[in-house]
């Protein structure tokens, strides 16, 4: 069974543990590296901080164990917000956790009111693709980085 529980900066040893982890297992996913999350910048107050700053942030569960993460940024001005920080477990992959995932962040963008939700996938990351396709999400083009920049129209 799988449960998504939303989170707030009160949550951030749990965050801490599953991001780290999804930067170790797959760095190339990632804007960033576990090294800009270690040693120094390793601190509650960073951890905090992040979920803060973030308004969407949440946890999925398979057989209540933390299987993965998702975030949504602010919207914008034009009522768009950026699906970041994805990623599902290994033990957890190809058993919903990534579609309950999704879901969630599409359900909070609908309750937003928002207009689109966009999304930079690693090129070759074919998996990731084919979740978010199962989704609706279409194929906007090449971006900077080897990334391939994906987009969702919601109906607000």
């Amino acid at each position: 069974m799988i449960a998504i529980q939303r989170i707030s900066s009160n949550d951030w040893r749990e965050w801490r543990e599953l991001r780290l982890e999804a930067l170790r297992e797959a760095p190339y996913a990632y804007g960033s590296t576990l090294a800009q999350w270690q040693g120094d910048g390793d601190t509650e107050e960073r951890w905090r901080h992040r979920l803060e700053s973030v308004p969407f942030n949440v946890i999925a569960y398979l057989d209540e164990r933390p299987a993965g993460i998702v975030s949504a940024t602010h919207p914008d001005e034009n009522a768009s917000s950026e699906l970041i920080s994805m990623w599902v477990a290994p033990f957890a992959r190809g058993r919903g956790a990534g579609d309950a995932l999704v879901q969630s962040v599409v359900q909070w963008a609908h309750e937003q009111r928002l207009h689109r939700i966009a999304l930079a996938v690693t090129v070759g990351n074919e998996h990731a693709l084919a979740l978010y396709s199962r989704h609706g999400f279409v194929d906007a083009g090449i971006i900077e980085d080897g990334e391939r920049s994906l987009s969702l129209s919601i109906g607000a």
